[in-house]
Formats: C-alpha cells, sequence, structure tokens
C-alpha cells in the first residue's frame, strides 16, 4: 500500500513539472537527511562538534581537526526497507592546516511499478490512458523505475589557528525520477570556533547561492539557503566517563511556518539535541532529538583504526500513526599511523 503510495507521489510530482523557475520548500529536502551514525545518534546535532571525515556534510570546517586520512561508509533503510540511503566518504589532511574530501550519498526508491504504458483496452488490445469500463492492467506491460537522488561534495577546510577553523563544500547534485533528470550545483561555508578547551561553537550556511537544480522538463527549482548553528560542551565525570551534551539549530527562510518546530514569519527554527557519554574513549552510547520530531539511540565502539556505529530512530507519533523505525549503521576506517600522520603533528 505504501509503495503505491509513493508511485502516486512520484506520477503526480513528474507530471507537474513545467517551465517555470520556483523557490521549492523541499527542493533539496534530501541533503538533510544526514550521515553517519555517530552524529545520527545524536539527533544529528554535529555542526560544532564534528571532527572526523562525516563532518564534510555537517560542518566542512571539522575537516581541518583531522590527524590521519579516513574513509566511511553507512546504509540507512526505512520505511520498511522502502527507501535505501546510502553514503561514502574519505578524507585526507594535506600539509601542516589543510585537509581535502569526497563525499557521495545516494536515496532512492528502486523498484517502482510503471503502469503508465500498461492499460489496455479489453476488446482491442491497445494501450489507452484514459479509464473506462474496457480498460484493464496488463501485467506484461508493468515495467519499473527509480527515484534517484546523488549528491557530491568536494570539500576543503582550513586550521586558520589553534581555536579557529574554516571550511567549504562544492556540491554537486544529480536528481531523476523515470525519464526526467536534473542537475544543480550549490556551495557551503562553515566555521567552529573554540572559545575554551571544552566549548565548541559551529556554523555553516548551506547553499549560499542559492542553489539552482534544472529539471530536463525545463522546470527549475531553487534550493535556498539554510543556517546551521551549534554548540558543544566537553567534560569528565571521571577519569574513565566523558559526556558531550550538544545542540543546532536549522534556520531556513523558506517560509515553512506549521512544518517547522518554531517560526518566525517566513523563518524557521528546527532543533537537533543530543547527549554522548563515553567509556575510556572506547564505547560510547548517544540519544538525541532530531529535527523532524524523532527520538534518537545510538552506540558506537572505536577499535584500532576502525570505529563502528549505530543509530537508530523513531517518530514519535503514536504506534499506530508513525512510521516505521529507522535504522543506520555506519564504520569509518582511520589510517592511524605514522607514516600517514599529518605533517605538523
Amino acid at each position: 500500500m505504501f509503495k503505491r503510495a509513493v508511485l502516486f507521489v512520484v506520477l503526480i510530482t513528474a507530471s507537474a513539472l513545467t517551465a517555470q523557475t520556483v523557490a521549492s520548500k523541499y527542493a533539496g529536502e534530501f541533503l538533510a537527511i544526514g550521515i553517519g551514525g555517530r552524529a545520527l545518534g545524536m539527533g544529528g546535532a554535529y555542526t560544532a562538534i564534528g571532527n572526523d571525515v562525516t563532518s564534510a556534510f555537517y560542518n566542512p570546517a571539522g575537516l581541518a581537526f583531522m590527524k590521519y586520512p579516513q574513509a566511511s561508509l553507512m546504509h540507512d533503510s526505512r520505511y520498511g526497507n522502502l527507501v535505501n540511503y546510502n553514503y561514502g566518504g574519505v578524507a585526507v589532511p594535506y600539509g601542516s592546516n589543510y585537509t581535502f574530501g569526497l563525499t557521495v550519498t545516494r536515496l532512492g526508491v528502486d523498484g517502482i511499478p510503471d503502469t503508465r504504458n500498461a492499460l489496455v483496452d479489453r476488446v482491442t488490445g491497445q494501450v489507452v490512458y484514459d479509464i473506462n469500463s474496457d480498460a484493464q492492467i496488463d501485467p506484461s506491460k508493468v515495467t519499473e523505475f527509480s527515484n534517484q537522488d546523488w549528491a557530491f561534495y568536494f570539500s576543503a577546510a582550513k586550521k586558520q589557528s589553534d581555536n579557529l577553523y574554516f571550511g567549504a563544500n562544492i556540491k554537486f547534485i544529480s536528481r531523476s525520477i523515470a525519464e526526467y533528470n536534473a542537475f544543480g550545483l550549490g556551495l557551503d561555508v562553515g566555521a567552529i570556533y573554540l572559545p575554551s578547551e571544552n566549548v565548541r561553537l559551529g556554523a555553516t550556511l548551506q547553499d549560499v547561492t542559492t542553489t539552482l537544480v534544472a529539471w530536463s522538463t525545463g522546470r527549475n527549482e531553487l534550493i535556498t539557503p539554510t543556517l546551521k548553528i551549534g554548540g558543544a560542551y566537553s567534560y569528565m565525570m571521571t577519569q574513565s566517563i566523558s559526556v558531550i551534551p550538544v545542540l543546532d539549530f536549522d534556520v531556513r527562510f523558506e517560509n515553512r511556518k506549521f512544518a517547522s518546530q518554531f517560526n518566525v514569519g517566513p523563518v524557521s527554527f528546527d532543533p537537533h539535541a543530543g547527549l554522548e557519554l563515553g567509556y575510556k574513549n572506547v564505547v560510547f552510547v548517544r540519544g538525541g532529538y532530531n529535527d523532524v520530531k524523532q527520538i534518537t539511540i545510538g552506540a558506537g565502539i572505536k577499535l584500532p583504526k576502525l570505529n563502528i556505529d549505530y543509530s537508530f530512530a523513531r517518530f514519535t507519533a503514536s504506534a499506530d500513526d508513525r512510521l516505521p523505525d529507522t535504522h543506520r549503521i555506519s564504520i569509518m576506517l582511520t589510517l592511524e599511523e605514522p607514516r600517514f600522520l599529518r605533517a605538523s603533528e
């Protein structure tokens, strides 16, 4: 039933594409899903605390904290495995202050039945495009198509000083629905500031110049800028137990109003909140609340050169009304060897 509903939405969207340029509220929504089991376990609040390869997605400035090359993968199945979301990324420190990275994400609904050319007249057997008493679906004429959204991030980050870091992404977007496709190009910039040893503040302005997504049909969609701001505080409860509370806000200018958690006129505010408890910097448990009103929990283990992280998300609606739960698992490989150490270390 849900698959048919997705098909209906996809077909309606495709048929509505006309030659026009619009500032669409949700044109870039797939770019806001998030990556990495650690970040997602904390509700996606990673703008200030990010310090690894996954930082490129949330705040590219976080890449500048890396001392060794890293690679990461994640798989995310949601809505009863109907929607698949996958991520892969690599980042490499360069010289004493720079880091460069590549991030790729794909959101896909595959195997969608295409019945547009499968309705036939019972008598003549000819394909028809209007429903009448003599028309029926011919299963042999039903084909399949996919709805795919790809994003490629090329990132660069710089350590300006011991307490100030900058970063930027150039991102390429590719979208497709059956035979329709679109391409876009965008820019993100970010910064992280450390006012004290335990406090980190971060900000990212995504789609700085307003990203244009141009469809093959002639329709152009504009992704308006989103400002992500966040803070984190880390401290040691004991010699073995660390605690990191984090809080982020997504500030959008799309006039979402009641679709957001808070709004002031056309400006909306959606919070992400999270908490991480670590034991000897090896075992971690996490919890959070994200911008789409999901409660998240997660856990992670840090092995030599390998991090494994899991996160679970559930909508806050009642059991009868909510969508199926979401499970994500990610791995991160760190080439933690002297020969790969950043030159300045």
